[in-house]
């Protein structure tokens, strides 16, 4: 398994390490529930360094960023990142990602640059995938090994990195970064972005620096009351919102427009891109089934693949993610079910191990900020 530059603190904090998308990651340090509630009211730490980083940069850059990714980078000024998608040719996704917009300082003359965040069980697919899409006048450069990747997440994340930056990052808007300095170390990219819909920051920085960084948040948000958190409470974030993890609600067999991202995929941008026209007609016509999410009306926890059923016991769907919410105390999950299905409010059957349990379709998010 890969390492990242922070697996030492991770198992001196006695974490529980498990393989995760190629790379030794920490899924607790305590208890999923207890963290989770501590990102929900106060702030967590996350290593997300496994994820992968490109530089997209040329006189070219912004045509293949348009020709790879489903919504329009040209609204993007320098300072501005976007959730998107890279649809593959059959309607599916390749990998969803977010795109930065860097800033004109980065390049040569005439040249423009982004940064392009992507998966890391993705990332040699995504890098065949953009090189292969590449016919413009422009390079891709991967610089996810020499990359590490924090997540300050939560409503005290602001008090907590405010004293370290040397600018005013309350001024820093949601999807927009900047480079600035956190304590001695220079050009960190600090982003206003983040999975757990409790707000926060990512930070970006050369691995040399990694445990500069972390010691200096951990020690900064003690009395914020600050802890770290692992792979199993970004997932609980992420499902309480809603949010779309690849391998689960997006893959390269389901549309964005069927997993409810619509407002991602912009048919009506004058680039041409991979499926374009397919979506379009999914805008028009539809899709045979559609995300949603649902509460399990019983204390049964849904998994990955459980069987949704009418309430004639008729299969009808299935759940892509499921859990037991620790902020709302009740088992929640998202599923693809038949269209005529979808609308909130719908009672339906969750199918465990041949008993039926009912549910209610409940739009995201879960949890209420």
């Amino acid at each position: 398994m890969k390492q990242t530059a922070l697996t030492a603190i991770h198992e001196s904090l006695g974490a529980k390490m498990m393989s995760f998308g190629g790379y030794n990651m920490p899924l607790q340090y305590s208890s999923i529930t207890e963290e989770h509630n501590c990102v929900r009211n106060n702030a967590g730490l996350f290593d997300v360094s496994h994820m992968g980083e490109f530089i997209v940069r040329g006189k070219e850059a912004l045509a293949l960023v348009q020709k790879i990714s489903s919504n329009d980078a040209s609204k993007l000024l320098p300072g501005d990142a976007q959730y998107s998608c890279l649809p593959n040719e059959n309607g599916g996704v390749v990998d969803d990602l977010i795109v930065y917009r860097l800033f004109e300082d980065q390049c040569s003359e005439g040249e423009q640059a982004f940064m392009l965040v992507v998966n890391a069980s993705n990332i040699e697919k995504d890098w065949e995938w953009i090189n292969q899409s590449n016919t413009f006048d422009t390079k891709v450069i991967d610089i996810s090994k020499q990359s590490s990747l924090l997540a300050l997440q939560g409503p005290k994340a602001l008090d907590i990195l405010k004293e370290l930056v040397d600018f005013p990052l309350e001024e820093l808007k949601y999807y927009t970064f900047k480079k600035g300095t956190v304590g001695e170390v220079k050009n960190v990219l600090i982003s206003n972005t983040g999975y757990t819909g409790s707000g926060g920051y990512e930070l970006y920085f050369d691995n040399k620096d990694a445990e500069y960084i972390w010691k200096l948040l951990m020690d900064n948000g003690k009395s914020y009351g600050i802890c770290p958190a692992g792979l199993g409470a970004r997932d609980t974030l992420r499902l309480e919102m809603g949010y779309c993890l690849y391998g689960h609600e997006l893959s390269d067999d389901i549309s964005p427009i069927s997993a409810g991202l619509s407002w991602i995929v912009k048919t009506k941008k004058e680039a041409s891109f991979y499926s374009k026209e397919t979506y379009k007609a999914q805008r028009k016509e539809g899709t045979e089934k559609r995300l949603v999410g649902f509460v399990v009306n019983d204390r049964r926890v849904p998994r990955q693949g459980y069987t949704i059923c009418n309430m004639q016991k008729q299969a009808i769907g299935e759940v892509t993610s499921g859990t037991m919410s620790p902020s709302l105390e009740v088992p929640i999950g998202l599923a693809f079910v038949e269209k005529a299905y979808k609308t909130e409010g719908t009672s339906l059957l969750l199918e465990i191990r041949g008993k039926h349990y009912p549910i209610t379709i409940t739009k995201p998010p879960f949890y209420k900020v």
